[in-house]
């Protein structure tokens, strides 16, 4: 005679083994519920369905069933030749919306993209390793390093002429400085008051954030 084997996780074994005490008398059946965060109610439950159909009453009814939400095969398929026919070149949460839209199939992003992954019509993108951006530390030196940006804005609305501010950045020491000029270019750059900064200027740079690695020091960056 072959016996039947049941598939109980650790938590659903404590917790049968907890159920059998109550039910053998060993502990109340509040102290049982209390044990298992339970209700009396819902321990009464559990015993029913033990003395009902065995120890296999503990384990959740929907066990080995297929999900009522689940996409057939057939479906899958049919889904899978459309975006390959008409929707090859979409990304799986636009596919999913054309779908809906033009083919009445309601289906989720992810089931698309699962989809359009097994018909390599997506690629799983990889996620990188470490930071963006290499970290630097800071210059050593006022003057060393200078930055700096350009902001047009219409810093006098309807009263003025357009102007620019220049600002600018000591690396090292987090100083700036700004003022207004008619034009953001090389004279702006070069021939400012770099007195105002440092009195030794080494280098230049304007502020292109694909140049310029974040330092790992606190403080305002431009």
């Amino acid at each position: 005679m072959s016996k039947e084997v049941i598939a109980l996780s650790i938590k659903e074994l404590e917790r049968l083994r907890i159920i059998h005490k109550v039910m053998s008398k060993e502990i109340r059946q509040v102290d049982g519920a209390e044990l298992l965060g339970l209700s009396d109610r819902q321990v009464r439950n559990i015993i029913g369905k033990i003395k009902a159909d065995g120890d296999k009453g503990i384990a959740h009814g929907n066990r080995g069933r297929e999900a009522a939400n689940k996409t057939s095969k057939e479906l899958e398929e049919k889904i899978g030749l459309i975006i390959e026919e008409k929707y090859a070149d979409f990304g799986p949460t636009l596919a999913s919306e054309k779908l809906l839209k033009h083919e009445g199939i309601k289906i989720s992003h992810e089931k698309v993209r699962q989809i359009m992954i097994r018909q390599g019509l997506w690629k799983v993108r990889k996620r990188r390793d470490g930071p963006v951006y290499k970290w630097r530390e800071r210059k050593e030196y006022t003057g060393e390093m200078v930055q700096l940006d350009g902001s047009h804005h219409e810093w006098l609305e309807e009263r003025g002429p357009k102007m620019v501010f220049m600002g600018y950045i000591d690396d090292a020491t987090n100083r700036t400085y700004g003022r207004f000029y008619d034009h953001e270019g090389v004279y702006p750059a070069i021939w400012t008051r770099w007195s105002d900064i440092s009195s030794v200027m080494g280098c230049l740079r304007a502020c292109t954030w694909t140049n310029t690695p974040p330092t790992r020091r606190s403080g305002s960056r431009m």
